[in-house]
């Protein structure tokens, strides 16, 4: 504004020529005017330029709390990996105690299986052993069952021996004497050769009772077993006035055994019958067979006292005995016990006090052979 009115100065104090005064005048004004507009286009520019100063003033704002965010969440992040961090580490510190405890594991289970294969041989050795043992008792009373039938079997021989020395003595008879029957004398002998098949059988029967031999297994009829058992004691039976009754069935009663080992069982259950009957008032016997679906039943009865009450179990233990001491070892029903399991079966004593005992014993039956 100074130099605006520097410029009029002149102006005024010429006056000398009025014209020329005014066109200075205007060509001052228009040049003010012109300055006018170029300051208020400056000031329009300083204008923009503040207002895009405040933009980026603005945007340089959005920017740093942009940043404030980014920086927080680094450090939020820094923070979780340095967790993250110490936990990995954590973790590989429990993984390296995790294998080291692995490896002595490892270490302990070796130890644990030699210790165990050591453990499975002994149990092999004494599994053979108790075979060994169990076969041993088994043909302990085998024996013990033949010195009591001794007696029974010496009388049962002495039939077919005397009946041999009476054909045999006919027929020297005939021959000395000269009155040669040829007929009759063939006949005396075909007798005297029949006792002596009778009493080969009932040797060799003794003989494949008492000798111990492998356990095998084949099918076995056990009525033919119960017959068999019963020929053995069949002469001691008698003796003592003790009647025997059959009911076998008429089913094929088939099971997979060993013959030998089922005949001991019945022979044991036939002697315990039979000292039972000792001092009974009725003596009688009763054994029966049936067919219970794929069950083999076999009841053997007698009518003595029977068996006192709470003893139906232990009477199968080992040398548990109810006889007096020397009468009886406690291995029959043991061992007749041991069989039965063995042949997959069962045997249970039940008793009538006052009224005899009875042993069942249950047999699966054997499946039949193709083309049966």
């Amino acid at each position: 504004m100074a130099e605006y009115w520097e410029d009029l100065a002149p102006v005024a104090a010429g006056n000398g020529d009025a014209a020329s005064g005014t066109e200075e005048l205007e060509a001052q004004i228009e040049q003010l005017q012109t300055r006018v507009r170029q300051a208020e286009e400056r000031r329009r520019a300083l204008l923009h330029i503040m207002g895009d100063l405040h933009e980026s003033n603005r945007k340089l704002g959005d920017q740093r709390r942009a940043m404030l965010h980014i920086l927080v969440d680094y450090e939020g992040d820094r923070s979780r990996l340095a967790r993250q961090t110490e936990r990995l580490d954590n973790s590989r510190r429990a993984l390296l105690h995790i294998l080291k405890d692995s490896h002595e594991s490892n270490l302990r289970l070796e130890d644990s299986r030699k210790a165990m294969i050591h453990i499975m041989g002994d149990l092999r050795e004494t599994a053979q052993e108790l075979e060994d043992k169990q076969e041993q008792l088994v043909q302990a009373g085998k024996l013990a069952t033949l010195g009591e039938l001794t007696t029974g079997v010496a009388h049962e021989l002495n039939n077919p021996l005397n009946n041999i020395g009476l054909f045999v003595g006919n027929a020297i008879d005939q021959i000395e004497l000269a009155e040669f029957d040829r007929e009759r004398v063939v006949a005396d002998l075909g007798k005297a050769m029949e006792q002596v098949r009778k009493a080969t059988e009932i040797i060799s029967h003794l003989r494949t009772f008492g000798r111990p031999a492998a356990v095998t297994v084949e099918r076995v009829d056990i009525d033919e077993v119960i017959e068999r058992s019963l020929s053995l004691v069949q002469e001691q039976l008698r003796v003592r006035g003790i009647a025997v009754s059959l009911d076998l069935s008429a089913d094929a009663l088939v099971v997979l055994g060993n013959p030998i080992q089922l005949e001991q069982v019945f022979i044991n259950l036939l002697t315990n019958a039979r000292d039972a009957l000792v001092d009974a008032e009725r003596r009688e016997i009763r054994i029966r067979s049936v067919l219970d679906g794929d069950t083999v039943r076999i009841r053997c009865e007698d009518t003595g006292p029977g068996i006192e009450e709470g003893l139906e179990q232990r009477i199968f233990d080992p040398f548990f005995t109810t006889k007096e001491v020397g009468s009886g070892t406690g291995l029959g029903l043991s061992i007749a016990y041991s069989i039965v399991q063995e042949h997959g079966g069962s045997i249970a004593a039940r008793s009538r006090p006052g009224r005899g005992a009875s042993f069942e014993v249950e047999l699966p039956l054997a499946a039949e052979e193709p083309g049966e």
